[in-house]
């Protein structure tokens, strides 16, 4: 219980790393602020942080949805007065093609959820983690960003501008007692991993639980890294 009475919040907490990020957080003994779009999803996993004795606030919600964002950290601040921790898991990949195919749409999709609502938790949640006594923050970057690959344009693109957001973040946050940080799963076994590249055997990947268990390590009050990208050690 090395979370208990801290206060977290998880987006595209209803499936995959983000979903068993939920599930390790709430197990340490911290309040899950569950956001995601699905609502059964949600629903199921509050059941199950509820059997395994944990607790959960359920906050469905659309990342494109910038008006959302201020009344969620309302809520959070007339609630709990401070966020302890702030997982900024939720990606979309938008298909691979090549660079000359990109569908305008989906790349601008794909920049408001990877990009855009990470900048709008960091506006609107910077006050509430800097009124914890260890504010932690951690982004899901990917390899691609720093490594992209043919085909991978606009999900790799949308990972380096994250990339520069959270380092940048980082930097203004070093004289203070928040701390942030980037974590890179690596290929996991996800539903967004098995729709880019379907002719991979999942089993031969780690599950998102075990990314889980090394993604909070970087949530902890005892975390003194500032500004690092953390790779899932196999």
């Amino acid at each position: 219980m090395r979370l208990k009475d801290r206060i977290a919040l998880v987006t595209g907490a209803s499936r995959g790393i983000g979903r068993a990020t939920a599930h390790a957080l709430a197990k340490e003994g911290a309040h899950v602020v569950a956001v995601a779009r699905t609502v059964g999803g949600l629903e199921e996993l509050d059941d199950e942080i509820k059997r395994a004795g944990g607790a959960a606030t359920l906050v469905p919600l659309d990342l494109k949805d910038g008006a959302a964002f201020p009344r969620l950290a309302g809520a959070v601040a007339e609630r709990w007065k401070k966020l302890d921790i702030l997982i900024g898991n939720a990606a979309v990949l938008q298909g691979l093609t090549p660079v000359t195919n990109i569908n305008p749409k989906h790349w601008l999709e794909a920049f408001d959820i990877n990009v855009n609502a990470n900048l709008r938790l960091i506006q609107f949640f910077d006050p509430l983690l800097k009124a914890s006594d260890a504010g932690r923050a951690v982004f899901v970057t990917s390899g691609v960003a720093r490594n992209p690959r043919a085909y991978w344009g606009t999900y790799a693109a949308s990972k380096a501008a994250l990339e520069a957001l959270v380092i940048t973040y980082a930097a203004e946050c070093a004289s203070t007692k928040v701390r942030v940080n980037l974590f890179n799963p690596g290929p996991t076994r996800t539903q967004m991993r098995a729709k880019a590249v379907p002719g991979e055997d999942p089993q031969t990947l780690p599950s998102p639980e075990a990314v889980a268990a090394q993604l909070i390590e970087l949530a902890m009050p005892t975390e003194t890294r500032n500004g690092e990208g953390v790779a899932f050690e196999r």
